[in-house]
């Protein structure tokens, strides 16, 4: 018989499975823990570029916001550049508005007196330096008067900048007391019987004083000579002994020598007699019709920062606000009298048309 072969099961195993074995290190960085790092620094440094930006742009529209551009100037002293002697009645107004303007500003303002050129010399030097403030111009009539007379003065009237006026003043025509005269009548009187005899003062040459001096001779035919000063004091001082006649030149630098007996003061070219000297009767009282006055300003340099312009402004009018410069220029024969920098360059160009005429009228152009 057959040998039956019994099939038997096989049972299944309960083994627990072996775990996965660990990975294998190769030595190299896992690139999904570098790469999510880096982009959280990449988030961090946005931040940090967006917040130094908001900085920055805060930082540059303060450092050129007004006030501190004003609060930075002025941190060195600042020169005041005068055209005319010592001592005469632009230095004079020229110092006192220097202490209180320094006082101001919290720096010292250095008056530099360069006379010469009828006041060209100065114009020049002012010019010549840094336009940033630091360098101011005592300007006067004369700038637009030299610019008009002298055909190349080395400067023009659009290089200024006007800060303000300061005061305006009328003119006094002194005369020695050796000429026997006591009034303009009489002065001219003399003068036709004394032709060639009588020599007048001015500054420089085709200065106020000669204009003026030359309209006189029109307006009441007499002819003088003419003796060019370096300022109104040297003039004066040679007035007073005689060694010129007559002298054409602001009231302030007049008054003290003619109440001290050294001078007399036939009349001023004021519309109406002054505070300053009632007793000195008008020229137009006399029967001559001439009105005429001169003014002292502060300019800069055209290009410097229109900030610092309005910063001088503001303190040049509380300067001529204050008692003590109307005592001041009521002393010297003058009127306080301040400005915006707009009107002062209105009144620098109205000067140059107002004397033309008289420059060509003389032919007192020249070359300079």
């Amino acid at each position: 018989m057959g040998v039956v072969r019994s099939r038997m099961a096989v049972p299944h195993s309960t083994a627990t499975p072996l775990p996965n074995p660990p990975p294998r290190r190769s030595g190299l960085p896992d690139l999904r823990i570098i790469n999510a790092e880096l982009g959280q620094a990449r988030v961090r440094w946005g931040r940090e570029r967006r917040r130094r930006a908001v900085w920055l742009a805060a930082a540059v529209a303060l450092a050129a916001s007004p006030a501190v551009a004003q609060d930075a100037y002025p941190t060195r002293p600042v020169r005041l550049v005068v055209g005319f002697a010592a001592g005469g009645p632009t230095d004079i107004p020229a110092r006192f508005m220097a202490d209180k303007l320094g006082a101001l500003l919290g720096q010292r303002v250095i008056v530099e007196s360069k006379p010469g050129a009828a006041g060209m010399i100065a114009t020049r030097d002012a010019l010549s330096a840094t336009r940033d403030g630091y360098t101011l111009l005592l300007c006067t009539h004369f700038e637009s008067i030299n610019t008009a007379v002298y055909r190349n003065p080395g400067f023009a009237l659009s290089d200024l900048a006007p800060i303000s006026l300061i005061s305006k003043y009328y003119y006094g025509f002194a005369l020695s007391n050796a000429v026997p005269a006591t009034d303009l009548g009489s002065f001219v009187g003399y003068a036709k019987a004394h032709p060639g005899e009588i020599s007048y003062g001015t500054i420089g040459a085709a200065s106020a004083q000669e204009i003026f001096a030359r309209q006189l001779e029109r307006l009441t035919g007499i002819t003088m000579n003419r003796v060019p000063y370096r300022g109104g004091a040297p003039a004066v001082q040679d007035l007073i002994p005689g060694r010129i006649q007559l002298l054409v030149t602001p009231m302030g630098s007049l008054i003290p020598y003619a109440r001290a007996g050294q001078l007399k003061i036939l009349g001023v070219s004021s519309p109406e007699r002054i505070a300053a000297a009632p007793e000195v009767p008008t020229l137009r009282e006399q029967g001559v019709d001439f009105v005429r006055f001169g003014w002292l300003g502060i300019c800069g340099g055209s290009g410097v920062p229109p900030d610092v312009i309005a910063l001088l402004n503001r303190h040049i009018a509380t300067i001529v606000a204050s008692p003590d410069y109307h005592a001041m220029t009521d002393k010297a024969g003058s009127i306080p009298a301040a400005s915006t920098p707009q009107e002062l360059r209105q009144v620098i160009q109205q000067t140059r048309a107002e004397v033309e005429s008289t420059i060509q009228e003389f032919g007192l152009q020249q070359d300079q």
